[in-house]
């Protein structure tokens, strides 16, 4: 019997690998990852040229052993990655990334492993490399980002002043890896461990951390409640580790990967297995390896950990990548995860938008709806509302909104979203109280060189691509030579303009205000496109000597790059503006506006007085705040996912209910307003 991955998809020429374990074949993440590196997995007996594929020290990975060597072939050693997944791998999550290993198991110092070789022998000593890694280790710092991310940063960990002593699962590889094979040895190793801990640290707090599989059940660890003694803690709380790490003045471990973390957080760990941080000069061992000699700084152990070892793989273009990205696809993943573990009760969400919310927030637990604000508050669940409805009775939900890059296709034809914003605080466009988006934006006045360059790279993509918010295309009219300022019309009864303006809060007003500002200029007047779709109510009738030109069904990007100026109440457009280097006078007061980017003749919170540059606008308002969903693989995505489908527009089309439903909502919006007349 044979199963096979076949040559095409694997990359052509493949190697064979020969497997024992069903996991291989059960696995469809595991598989892939192989596949893209070249693998061919089958079943039966090997050749001369193949390989044997064994999962690390598993209950079945004699079997492979023992036909590698009855067959004279190599092994693959395959193991989880060192940044894996949200819940650990019992629960069924798939891996973010595999290590892949001729050489040995990294985690078993008798055989030297590929990793060990690339400590041992590669140069690490490129700067930019070296630069990338002390950024990387910054960010999964800032992140809370480790191998499990079933906690959450908030939660609470003891007063510092600790010791930290790391728990196992009971018989795990790289446990048995580092004791002898006599009876009980591991367990007395970790005894041990506790004994030192003690002695080392007379009068202290030991608390002793346990693994996150035994939190959840799976597996027991090494120590119970029965080790609690006097000043002995068994700490079993799910919390962030590099926080728990910041509050130990001492990390004692046998091999647990917590070791390696606590290297990237400054400590020295004392270490009484032999894990493959171990040996380099950054830890206390009490079982030293002799060849490893060399003296290493925590970049380049990260590097070579992390940076050159693993295959880290992007489910959204299937394919191998490198950590950075797959950094923003685990930020995302943990982030839903965070917020909607617990569940959410949705109030005032028309019906259409239901089934989209549930893609974006009822992954882990089904959304549920209601109007109801005491059954809202009674059902146990984290409340939103949706932002333009919310009112007093409203007080403690989340407000929700769509983000800055959401389809294509506007919201008012029902086209789903591919974000949308959750403020604990208030919502963006309402300037009369604070937002979560105004804290980030004020954050954001220094960012780090990782942070930089992945909103610089962002944002030349969204202007190479013209993306907008809703990209709607559409040509351009003839426009007149001269000084050219854009006024992008607005919906009047829309809240950002019930909220976010003064004294001009209509069109007309803005139009007369612009003129006023600059006889000589020739004004272009983008209606807005739900009212050009007639979806919404407000087209208005506009003198010629306030507009030189109507850009009826204009691209709008397409109009940033031949104007000079943008002026607008609250318009989303100046802040695209903004990231095209156009110059914007604001009359109201949009996110954008205060931060010293804008000119502004309206008035604006006083407390936004931090002057972020418009890097660190962009990565506010297009990183940190919304949540990205990819509608191809129904995952939390990160914003770049987005770029790419908005740009190629590879994705599902709206339904032909959406699209009538759409068309009925038109001929409402167009009644009301005769009506209004």
């Amino acid at each position: 019997m044979r199963l096979r991955v076949s040559r095409a998809k694997a990359g052509g020429n493949s190697t064979r690998l020969f497997v024992y374990n069903g996991g291989f074949l059960t696995q469809a993440r595991l598989r892939r990852i192989l596949a893209l590196k070249g693998y061919e997995m089958t079943l039966g007996l090997p050749g001369d040229d193949d390989l044997v594929g064994i999962w690390g020290n598993s209950p079945t990975a004699h079997r492979g052993r023992n036909i590698a060597k009855d067959h004279s072939v190599g092994l693959l050693r395959v193991e989880d990655a060192f940044l894996r997944s949200v819940l650990p791998g019992r629960s069924g999550s798939p891996p973010l990334g595999l290590l892949l290993d001729r050489g040995g198991n990294h985690f078993d110092a008798s055989t030297p492993s590929d990793l060990e070789q690339f400590l041992a022998n590669a140069p690490l000593d490129d700067s930019n490399m070296m630069r990338r890694a002390r950024g990387s280790i910054d960010r999964l710092r800032d992140l809370h980002l480790s191998k499990y991310n079933n906690f959450t940063p908030e939660a609470e960990v003891p007063d510092p002043g600790y010791v930290l002593v790391v728990d196992q699962t009971r018989g795990d590889a790289s446990v048995r890896a580092s004791v002898p094979d006599a009876e009980n040895a591991d367990l007395a190793r970790f005894r041990e461990m506790l004994v030192f801990a003690q002695q080392e640290h007379p009068g202290a707090r030991i608390l002793i951390k346990t693994h996150p599989e035994t939190r959840a059940g799976f597996r027991p660890g090494y120590f119970s409640a029965k080790d609690a003694q006097g000043r002995i803690e068994l700490f079993d709380r799910a919390v962030s580790p590099w926080a728990l790490l910041d509050g130990a003045i001492a990390v004692y471990t046998v091999s647990s990967q917590l070791g390696f973390e606590a290297i990237l957080t400054g400590h020295k760990p004392r270490v009484f297995g032999q894990p493959f941080y171990a040996g380099w000069g950054l830890t206390q061992d009490e079982f030293p390896i002799d060849r490893r000699w060399r003296k290493l700084t925590r970049a380049q152990l990260f590097a070579g950990a992390m940076m050159m070892y693993p295959c880290w793989y992007d489910p959204f273009e299937d394919r191998l990548c490198d950590l950075d990205r797959a950094i923003d696809i685990l930020e995302a993943e943990v982030r839903a995860w965070r917020q909607d573990r617990a569940g959410w009760v949705a109030s005032e969400m028309r019906l259409w938008k239901r089934k989209p919310l549930q893609g974006f927030f009822g992954r882990h637990t089904a959304m549920s709806f209601t109007d109801d604000p005491d059954a809202a508050r009674a059902s146990g669940k984290n409340w939103m509302v949706w932002a333009g409805k919310a009112t007093e009775a409203h007080q403690g939900a989340w407000r929700v909104e769509d983000g800055f890059l959401r389809s294509r296709g506007l919201g008012a034809e029902l086209v789903p979203p591919l974000s949308l914003v959750l403020d604990r605080q208030g919502i963006y466009y309402d300037p009369s109280q604070t937002s979560d988006l105004q804290d980030m934006i004020a954050a954001r006045e220094v960012l780090t060189p990782e942070e930089e360059r992945r909103a610089e790279a962002l944002v030349m993509r969204l202007v190479r691509e013209s993306l907008s918010k809703y990209n709607l295309g559409g040509a351009l009219p003839d426009l007149p030579e001269g000084h050219r300022i854009l006024v992008p019309g607005q919906v009047e009864d829309d809240a950002s303009i019930l909220t976010g303006t003064g004294k001009i809060r209509t069109n007309l007003d803005l139009l007369r205000r612009v003129r006023a500002g600059n006889p000589k200029a020739v004004i272009i007047y983008k209606p807005h496109p739900d009212v050009e779709a007639g979806l919404r109510s407000g087209k208005v009738t506009i003198p010629e000597e306030l507009a030189d030109v109507i850009a009826h069904g204009a691209d709008p990007m397409a109009l940033l790059d031949v104007v000079q100026e943008v002026w607008t109440m609250t318009s989303l457009l100046g802040f695209e503006a903004l990231l095209r280097g156009v110059k914007v006078t604001t009359l109201g007061a949009p996110f954008y506006a205060g931060w010293g980017l804008t000119r502004d003749l309206g008035t604006v919170p006083t407390i936004r007085k931090a002057r972020p540059k418009m890097l660190g606008l962009a990565h506010a308002a297009l990183i940190d705040y919304p949540r990205y969903f990819d509608p191809k693989t129904g995952l939390p995505c990160p914003v770049e996912v987005v770029v790419d489908r908005l740009a190629s527009g590879d994705m599902p089309k709206p339904g032909l209910a959406n699209r009538s439903l759409s068309k009925l909502q038109g001929a409402f919006a167009s009644y009301a307003g005769l009506w209004r007349r």
